[in-house]
């Protein structure tokens, strides 16, 4: 079998190969502007640290205060719906212990929303520098 696009990366499970990235979206409740220094690089490590315990791969990350923009590799049996679930459960319950005053600001760190899109129709390299450059907004 022949792989079409060699920039992707193909994983080997059982009796699947996969390759499965999401660009996939996430706010604070209210869109409150509460990921700031030390929440961000703290909720930044939080999330690189469940990697293989929730089943994908970050392959690109930005935190903005208000928002936060993932593009990750996501095992299609764990389903990209349960893991963004899993990263803001998390999150939510660390740096809420953390960080007390987010306690105060908002009755819960994320919204129930989210968004989340395959990576297909454009290339990895386009989503990834889209993502880069969203602190230069």
């Amino acid at each position: 079998m022949e792989i079409a696009n060699k920039e992707k990366e193909y994983h080997r499970e059982d009796h699947t190969v996969y390759s499965c990235q999401y660009h996939v979206i996430f706010c604070p409740k209210y869109r409150r502007r509460v990921l700031i220094p030390p929440i961000d690089e703290r909720l930044k490590q939080l999330i690189l640290e469940k990697q293989s315990d929730y089943g994908y791969k970050v392959l690109e990350m930005e935190v903005m205060p208000d928002h936060v923009h993932l593009l990750i590799d996501v095992n299609p049996k764990r389903g990209v719906y349960y893991v963004v679930n899993r990263i803001k459960g998390y999150t939510s319950h660390v740096l809420r212990e953390e960080f007390p005053e987010l306690k105060r600001k908002l009755p819960t760190l994320w919204t129930h929303s989210k968004f989340i899109s395959s990576v297909g129709a454009v290339t990895l390299d386009v989503v990834k520098k889209y993502i880069e450059e969203q602190k230069g907004v």
